[in-house]
């Protein structure tokens, strides 16, 4: 089987483990996504443990809820800077020849692709791990957003302590 310019093209910005692991992560994201859509009603709340619970909310915005208001025209312009960002970082992808950038990317690549999806097919992005102490609930978030921070550690430990020489 031959490969064409075109498929080493691809291959070359979108390396296989991170676009494996951008699936993935998509896939995942929507549908654990699912199963709270179909055991919760908005706003219901499901105690696990002591600090932890299930809740059902749609945010609109951004991080925390940033920018939260109603226009018809922020789910397009939020996903727009999503894809930017996601095309962004897989042409810099392009100048990385280590394992870590890759797999980061494709965290990040796949939390922002679930997040995207929803802001089309939900009133907003859909949260649902909700962790609390002492009274404290930090704002509910999902498996994309996990995705994602964990990806953009990564990436910076990377920067922090990979020797530009590794690099």
């Amino acid at each position: 089987m031959s490969t064409s310019p075109h498929d080493s093209a691809w291959r070359q910005l979108v390396p296989p483990l991170t676009l494996g692991l951008a699936i993935l992560i998509a896939v995942a994201d929507q549908a654990t996504k699912w199963a709270v859509l179909d055991a919760l009603r908005p706003g219901e709340r499901v105690a696990v443990t002591d600090f932890f619970n299930l809740v059902l909310t749609f945010n609109r915005g951004v991080a925390f809820g940033l920018l939260a208001s109603d226009y018809w025209w922020k789910p397009y312009l939020l996903a727009a800077i999503a894809l930017a960002i996601v095309t962004g970082l897989l042409i810099w992808l392009r100048s990385q020849g280590h394992l870590l950038p890759r797999f980061a990317s494709g965290l990040i690549v796949g939390g922002a692709i679930g997040n995207v999806i929803d802001r089309f097919r939900q009133p907003g992005v859909v949260d649902f791990l909700d962790f609390h102490l002492a009274g404290y609930h930090w704002p509910a978030f999902n498996l994309a957003d996990c995705a994602i921070v964990v990806g953009v550690a990564l990436l910076l430990l990377d920067g922090l302590f990979t020797p530009a020489s590794k690099r």
